[in-house]
């Protein structure tokens, strides 16, 4: 594409429409862009449409395509085409700094993210300028290009917070600090002096305070992995600074909304994070300032009102204080009982109170408060900062703290019962102290796994928790209600079975409650309980006691799914999957209504897959329903198919990327349900599986390999006899996926399918290409998981055709290849084979290569008898070697850029493990043993004599033993 004022024009055009809303309007101007966004100049247009166009819309939409294009493809992956041609990548970095300078906020902070994903893999390496250009900007004075480079620093070093140590990433931070660290200060002195020669200018200081806060965040991030040098010597200078700014209190900052936090409520949140980042990490250097920090913070914790606006404050300023009183060395600053009585009374209760606006939220807000109550994702809220602390103080101090959270709770809980409509919100707040209380560790998957021994949690379950539950009307109280199912679920490892069993139909009964919380909340809890492990590993809860329920716990959870608010809920569909693993055969009364209830569903999420969790518990249930009916009645394979079949097209013809790997899956499922024998709608199906575009993406290529298994598994000899001619699309699947590092295993588990179940005459003109093609990649890109693909590869052959076969095979390509490939792969590399099946494959080709193969007795090869011998005692006898060369790492396939769908296993489609020398050989120590004394009757004295004259010691002893529990001997 050429930089022309037509094709900008035609861009233009192509991103208005990409805003419409009407899909076939929408939808091809998508495709365009996806199918240009390939061309030289393509980028660079985008960029002279932001800078020059009229129309502000399409600057900011050229400014979001050119963020999500260079998020897809500035990353060059390996083994992949480069996308961004080198000329563009040279001009995009040469122009963006200065062009997201000189823009208007809103784009700026799309090319910022831009220039921190380009950062993130050129930086420093392939862009060494890029500091240098943002620290001379720092000198320009104009806070808008200040505050540009600021955000831009932010987002590109604050990854330090979270990657792991490495001699790379010091290198990196070091080459940072030493060329930020010095004007980062300066700019700090400089504008907190401003902010006092501007204290009475309301934009100025607006424009300061967001620099201040960037700047106190890049302070964080600088000083995350470990304490710099630099900033040791200028701590001085930082803390005092810091404290200072957190008990400011101007009233030109103060804003009148009470759901948005100010410029000045972020800053002091993010000056309480690096103060508790210093007290944690760094407690030696910054013990002289800490004292004045605690006073500081309680200062602020006391004056601090109960608006939402100030919520992060305070949760930063409580994290604060819990990281201060956990630590040894700062016990003697919460010892007293009157401090202690202080913050419980001042702190933590007052923050633990359901307020309005947590009540707004339950109501009509309830997916972002499950999220943050259940999953953990309340990082920032008042009642998780004040639980923390709870926790924090109980370390020394849990006598005292229970003594005097005891008479709080029983006061509440008095006020409730003189009044429980009108003060519910108290027995809320005393169910949430004890679970602070009581809760001492805790995990997503067991709950509470340490509690505190104080806290009687049986007898407060009884006497407040299931009363609730057990009340005629599910509607009423619907926090109570959530308050008690989350209760159950939490402390589910220390409740009594007995209790738990009780609380499942008081569970299945909430499921019909309208609160979108409460059902969930129940959904959730069944879904846990139903995971918990009794004695040998079996589930706590059998679908024996789970009989009676059955019906009313299937009713209750689709009809869940049809209640306002809820027909897309995760865990609903995880809890109907679960149910379905749990009750097992129970089930299949029911899988006719429900099996058509899941395909409707499915066929109505397709049209726009929004949910992913939702939709893979979906797939799941799917699953478990074909297994379950199937295994009882393998007949029912094709009412399945039946059912599903008509969704299944409509998915892979709407292209539905998201659902296409499920589909293969299940597809495959079903497959592997056939005993011997492909149906005719699978048969017109598979010309259209070796499509090259189904390919590009790589979360097509498990499943679409594994369906393509299950048709050679299944139907090999229809594929042979009525679509040979699909035999070299077949291969070339295979040659494309050879020639990727990160999918050559898938490659050859197409290969070994072929190999094991194609009819030999099928594959006979095909078979010396494709041990070229191996080698070729051998050549050129050897890897460890390559060589093991390979070895698994050649033996199986080998077991197949013969070790003959094989001989002849590589000797054809180049003479005495054989006796190379024996010595330079198989006998030094045969030890790094992993997995039972795997190992096996190989024992059994060697074994057939020592004893079945006449040139490995009589001509050059002979020499190679005793090494290849002593290496398949070593592969049966040594650890695997699991060692892997510095300088290879596997990109993994998660880790590829970009929105394309990740492939997501199905758990409850797995493939059983299959193994292709079961029959023929169960032991292969055994039938190494046998196979020895068979070649030694052919030639009696032959194996002896090579035997005693060259294996070493360790090795005939271990093969002595194979001869003798095979009972037979050598001659």
């Amino acid at each position: 594409m050429e930089l022309s004022d037509a094709n900008l024009q035609t861009l233009t055009e192509y991103l208005k429409k990409t805003l419409d809303p009407d899909p076939a309007i929408r939808r091809p101007a998508e495709k365009f862009l996806e199918s240009v966004e390939g061309s030289q100049n393509y980028p660079l247009l985008l960029l002279t449409l932001l800078e020059k166009s009229q129309e502000n819309v399409i600057k900011v939409c050229a400014s979001v395509t050119f963020k999500n294009y260079i998020k897809r493809n500035w990353r060059i992956v390996e083994d992949e085409p480069n996308k961004i041609c080198e000329s563009d990548r040279i001009a995009i970095k040469a122009n963006i700094v200065p062009l997201m300078l000189s823009s208007p906020e809103q784009i700026q902070k799309q090319l910022s993210d831009a220039i921190s994903i380009i950062g993130r893999e050129d930086f420093p390496q392939k862009w060494p300028e890029l500091l240098t250009e943002m620290v001379n900007r720092f000198q320009s004075g104009d806070f808008h290009v200040i505050n540009g480079v600021l955000r831009t620093a932010h987002s590109l070093f604050k990854r330090y917070r979270h990657e792991f140590k490495s001699n790379e990433l010091w290198t990196e931070i070091k080459l940072v600090l030493d060329a930020f660290a010095l004007p980062l200060t300066n700019l700090f002195k400089a504008t907190i002096e401003l902010c006092s020669t501007h204290a009475n200018d309301a934009s100025a200081l607006k424009v300061l305070f967001s620099s201040l806060i960037l700047i106190a965040k890049l302070f964080y991030s600088l000083n995350f992995q470990d304490l710099p040098e630099f900033f040791e010597d200028n701590m001085e200078t930082w803390m005092t600074n810091f404290h200072s700014l957190l008990t400011l209190d101007n009233k030109l900052l103060q804003t009148d909304d009470e759901e948005e936090a100010g410029l000045l409520e972020l800053l002091k949140s993010q000056i309480c994070d690096n103060a508790a980042l210093y007290a944690q990490k760094y407690d030696e250097e910054f013990q002289p300032y800490l004292p004045r920090f605690v006073t500081a913070i309680w200062n602020l914790l006391v004056t601090t009102g109960q608006e939402v606006k100030y919520d992060l404050l305070v949760s930063n300023a409580i994290q604060f204080l819990a990281s201060v009183c956990e630590r040894p060395h700062y016990k003697h600053l919460f010892e007293d009982q009157n401090t202690l009585t202080s913050i419980c009374e001042k702190v933590i209760v007052p923050n633990m109170e359901f307020r309005a606006a947590d009540e707004e939220a339950f109501e009509d807000n309830s997916e972002e408060y499950i999220r943050r109550d259940l999953e953990g994702s309340d990082i920032d809220t008042r009642r998780r900062a004040a639980c923390d602390l709870v926790r924090g103080l109980c370390k020394f101090f849990e006598g005292p703290v229970t003594g005097i959270f005891s008479g709080y709770v029983n006061s509440m809980l008095q006020e409730y019962a003189k009044n429980p409509s009108v003060n519910w919100k108290h027995k809320d707040a005393a169910i949430y102290l004890v679970t602070s209380l009581a809760s001492k560790a805790q995990t997503q998957k067991h709950g509470i796994t340490q509690a505190n021994e104080l806290v009687n949690l049986t007898e407060f379950f009884v006497n407040h928790i299931q009363p609730d539950l057990k009340s005629a009307t599910v509607n009423e109280f619907p926090v109570l209600k959530a308050d008690g199912i989350k209760y159950i679920m939490i402390f589910r490892n220390q409740v009594p079975k007995e209790q738990l069993l009780l609380s499942i139909p008081l569970l299945i009964n909430h499921l019909q409650a309208e609160s979108i919380v409460v059902h969930t909340y129940a959904a959730h809890a069944l879904e846990r309980l139903f995971t918990m492990r009794g004695t040998n590993n079996a589930t706590l809860i059998t679908a024996a006691e789970m009989a009676p329920f059955v019906e009313v716990l299937l009713t209750n959870l689709f009809k869940a799914l049809t209640l306002p608010g809820s027909s897309e809920n995760e865990y609903i569909m995880k809890a109907i999957m679960r149910s379905f693993s749990l009750l097992q055969e129970s089930i299949i009364p029911y899988i006719p209504s429900v099996i058509t209830q899941l395909t409707q569903k499915l066929l109505a999420v397709s049209k726009n897959p929004s949910k992913p969790h939702f939709n893979h518990y979906l797939f799941e249930s799917i699953c478990l329903s074909i297994r379950i009916t199937c295994k009882a009645n393998p007949e029912a394979v094709g009412s399945f198919e039946e059912a599903l079949f008509l969704v299944f097209t409509e998915i892979l013809q709407n292209d539905v990327q998201e659902f296409i790997p499920y589909v293969f899956q299940v597809m495959s499922l079903l497959l592997e349900m056939h005993k011997n024998e492909i149906p005719s709608s699978y048969m017109a199906l598979f010309p259209h599986l070796l499509q090259p575009v189904l390919w590009e993406r790589t979360g097509n290529i498990p499943p679409l390999v594994r369906l393509l298994q299950a048709y050679l598994e299944r139907g090999a000899s229809t594929i042979a006899s009525a679509a040979a001619d699909k035999i070299p699309g077949l291969l070339g699947v295979f040659q494309k996926l050879i020639a990727s590092k990160a999918n050559d295993h898938q490659g050859f588990y197409l290969l070994n399918s072929i190999i094991e179940h194609m009819p030999p005459e099928s594959v006979d003109q095909y078979r010396k290409q494709i041990f070229i093609l191996l080698f070729q990649r051998l050549q050129n890109s050897k890897t460890t998981k390559f060589i093991k693909s390979f070895l698994v590869f050649i033996n199986l052959y080998c077991v197949r055709y013969g070790a003959l076969a094989l001989q002849e095979i590589f000797d054809s390509i180049q003479p005495k290849m054989f006796g190379m490939v024996l010595e330079k792969i198989i006998i030094p590399e045969i030890q790094k084979v992993s997995g039972q099946v795997e190992k096996k494959i190989c024992a059994v080709g060697i074994t057939k290569i020592l004893t079945e193969c006449p040139p490995m007795m009589d001509t050059e090869y002979t020499k190679l008898w005793i090494p290849l011998l002593q290496a398949l005692i070593g592969l049966f006898e040594l650890p695997e070697d699991d060692t892997i060369p510095d300088e290879e790492h596997f990109i993994d396939i998660e880790d590829t850029p970009g929105y394309q769908t990740a492939f997501s296993q199905l758990a409850f489609a797995g493939r059983k493990e299959h193994d292709p020398v079961g029959q023929m050989v169960n032991n292969p120590r055994i039938h190494l043993a046998q196979s020895l004394h068979k070649l030694s009757t052919a030639c009696p004295g032959r194996v002896l004599s090579m035997l005693s004259t060259s294996l070493n010691a360790e090795a005939l002893q271990y093969l002595q033993g194979y001869l003798q529990a095979a009972s037979v001997s050598l001659l």
